[in-house]
């Protein structure tokens, strides 16, 4: 599998299990009776700290999976792999950096190197589609 594939995996994998964590969590707090099962919404603000950005960071993976993914996707599609191969790790990192981050701590200092952990992945993005819209 390209590194291409494997990051796309990967992303899509990370996604998932911050999915995963979230129901999980949902899960224990409707079978302890903290929740009713119908007194989630997508934000989780009325759960802890941890839930809400737990739901924000999940919903960044979802709302950059077509974007990043796509790219990745449409290299290999192309036969353009080597584009986006070199790279395709480093954006990975970044969007778990982002999440853990994210997971971790909402001060301004968190917001920051979030944010730059973001720019890392927009960076490759605008470079991949430059490079695959220029091949």
């Amino acid at each position: 599998m390209s590194a291409s594939l494997s990051a796309l995996l990967g992303f899509i994998s990370w996604a998932l299990s911050l999915l995963v964590l979230m129901e999980l969590l949902r899960s224990k707090l409707v079978l302890t009776g903290e929740v009713p099962a119908n007194g989630f919404d997508p934000n989780n603000t009325k759960l802890s700290p941890f839930m809400q950005r737990l739901a924000r960071a999940h919903a960044n993976c979802l709302e950059g999976l077509p974007i990043f993914g796509g790219l990745l996707l449409l290299a290999v599609v192309a036969d353009k792999s080597q584009v986006t191969d070199p790279l395709a790790y480093i954006l990975l990192a970044a969007r778990v950096v982002q999440s853990l981050i994210h997971l971790g701590s909402a001060s301004p200092a968190a917001a920051m190197a979030r944010f730059t952990a973001f720019a890392v992945q927009m960076g490759i993005g605008v470079y991949w589609a430059a490079r695959l819209y220029g091949a």
